[in-house]
């Protein structure tokens, strides 16, 4: 754990300085505090991009260029039930289902795939810059790019109807990465942290932040990279986290 810590402080001072990182003043935030109901086995081969819950299945979007790919797993098991590779020269990223379609971004080959619920391929769609998260309202598919910013697409065109800005204390937070909706806020993962944080959909201000360092309890002695993968569970109302290989998935609720 200490030594946990010091790489991750280390990672943030890097970034910092760099400018790869944004830093999150958590003072002025409040903290969700959360307990781990459950754990799940994960694919440690699984570069987690994407993570979303439809009809109590899982469906995973993967990275990495010649091993991404789209998954639809069993929970309980960890067991992929179906899934289909991207061709090797895309780097797959977030993923969101709406209207029973499911869509996936690449990294930088601006381009988003959109598929049926059986994986069958039924358009592409062209953007301009980078795909990183992906989630949705029920009406339209909200994008990060890595940047401070949040997309609004229209989900048949893919035009973006509009983008907020995410502030914390006034200041960009960056880095934005995996995105989950639920109830009118937007959770976001914070690549290269160990933080997720609570957005108003809305106006972008930052309401909360979760810190889960320290989740992931495994002897695994293989590559581990980081945390990204939030979904909520409807039927079960908590959520689901996961990382980048990782062979460990976990429940979460929060506490009031």
């Amino acid at each position: 754990m200490k030594n946990k810590s010091i790489i991750l402080i280390a990672i943030l001072l890097i970034g910092f300085l760099t400018g790869t990182v944004s830093a999150l003043d958590t003072e002025s935030l409040a903290e969700l505090e959360y307990k781990v109901l459950d754990s799940y086995n994960h694919d440690p081969k699984a570069f987690t991009q994407g993570l979303e819950i439809h009809e109590n299945y899982l469906y995973e979007g993967t990275g990495l260029y010649g091993r991404s790919s789209l998954r639809k797993v069993d929970i309980q098991s960890g067991r992929v039930l179906n899934k289909i590779k991207l061709e090797s020269e895309y780097f797959g990223e977030g993923i969101t289902i709406l209207n029973n379609k499911i869509y996936q971004l690449s990294w930088k080959e601006n381009t988003a795939f959109v598929y049926d619920l059986d994986f069958n391929l039924l358009k592409k769609f062209s953007y301009q810059g980078e795909g990183w998260g992906l989630t949705n309202n029920g009406e339209q598919i909200i994008m990060s790019d890595g940047s401070q910013y949040l997309y609004y697409r229209d989900p048949e065109t893919f035009e973006v109807l509009k983008k907020i800005s995410v502030k914390n204390n006034k200041q960009p937070v960056k880095n934005l990465n995996e995105l989950e909706y639920q109830e009118g806020f937007i959770y976001a993962n914070i690549w290269q942290t160990d933080y997720i944080i609570k957005i108003d959909a809305q106006s972008g201000a930052t309401a909360a932040y979760l810190d889960l360092s320290g989740i992931l309890s495994t002897d695994y002695q293989g590559e581990i990279d980081v945390l990204n993968g939030i979904a909520y569970d409807p039927q079960a109302q908590n959520f689901l986290v996961t990382g980048k290989l990782w062979p460990k998935m976990y429940r979460i609720e929060f506490a009031d």
